[in-house]
């Protein structure tokens, strides 16, 4: 097939990207660049620089090229940022979203894998989350996918564009060649092992008086390349209709250990300092993976919390400054 990948310059986006050729798939990659890097696509994809805010040069884009499908990552991510900006989160990861489906459907490109996330669940009443569990975010950026869920349903049944959501819980881990290098890094994992590396003197820990075993929030980590493989079988699922997967491990990990294990996997002390918590947050987050492991035959390869941080530690060292030269 021939993809288009929006935000293919980004963290998960450009392991899918990798993802997407080695399978044989063509792949263009339209990123605007504020957060991705033209570093990070992987060559033999098609590097188009825009921002979905530009409705004529999605046109110019559709118009030029004819694609089988779209694979979408460009929306911004930041739970607390976007408890600060709201209207940031909700153009974007809205208003700009709008744009491009209404390109797609105008140009009659009618199957579209979107990256959703477990932040559209907020506080769930049990865990782990399976997918009819009630939406209730509790941060702007967790509704802003929640909108786009129910806008995605509006353009299957009025205008024929089959979807997949996929509600990914925390994208950690790095392959030989592809990591995580965000500015400024928001993600635990990267952020611990910035401490490790001697960036920074200390980590903050946002609560400890959660009601978890140590205290602190409990997540699920799932590898980026795992996450790109569900992607690919996503684009796949199109053909036989909507659907929405949770993607995780469907076991949790506290930020405390966390930090345990990077420092056995970095063999650095990382001092850490509390801090309260931040707004936003939920206590604990941890998928049910049995629907999407079920329906695509999808299975993490990378489940071990250990492998996790040992590849993302080993990206980090060979990259000291992430994508610059």
């Amino acid at each position: 097939m021939r993809v288009l990948v929006v935000g293919g310059a980004g963290y998960i986006g450009s392991v899918t990207v990798a993802e997407l050729l080695s399978a044989g798939h063509e792949v263009v990659v339209f990123d605007s660049l504020v957060t991705g890097h033209a570093e990070a696509v992987s060559p033999g994809a098609e590097l188009v620089v825009g921002d979905l805010a530009d409705a004529e040069l999605l046109d110019d884009v559709f118009g030029r090229r004819t694609f089988d499908g779209v694979v979408y990552y460009a929306g911004f991510i930041a739970a607390g940022e976007s408890m600060r900006d709201p209207g940031k989160y909700f153009l974007n990861n809205v208003g700009h979203l709008i744009n491009l489906l209404n390109a797609m459907v105008k140009h009659q490109v009618l199957r579209f894998v979107f990256s959703s996330s477990a932040g559209v669940y907020g506080e769930p009443d049990k865990t782990p989350i399976e997918e009819d569990a009630p939406l209730a975010p509790v941060n702007p950026y967790g509704e802003s996918k929640a909108v786009a869920e129910r806008l995605l349903r509006w353009y299957d049944s009025q205008c024929g564009l089959r979807y997949v959501s996929l509600r990914y819980f925390n994208a950690a881990g790095a392959t030989e060649a592809l990591g995580e290098d965000h500015r400024p890094e928001t993600h635990l994992i990267p952020v611990v092992l910035e401490v490790a590396a001697g960036k920074m003197p200390s980590l903050e820990i946002y609560g400890t008086d959660y009601p978890t075993p140590d205290g602190t929030c409990i997540r699920d980590y799932v590898h980026v390349s795992d996450l790109a493989q569900a992607h690919s079988l996503a684009l796949e699922r199109t053909r036989k209709g909507s659907a929405v997967y949770n993607v995780g491990n469907g076991q949790g990990f506290s930020n405390g250990e966390v930090i345990e294990t990077a420092r056995r996997v970095t063999g650095h002390p990382i001092p850490v300092r509390e801090a309260p918590r931040r707004e936003g947050d939920a206590a604990v987050l941890v998928a049910s993976a049995t629907k999407v492991k079920q329906e695509l035959g999808w299975e993490p390869r990378f489940p071990d919390l250990e492998r996790i941080v040992e590849s993302a530690w080993r990206w980090h060292q060979a990259h000291p400054t992430g994508y610059e030269s």
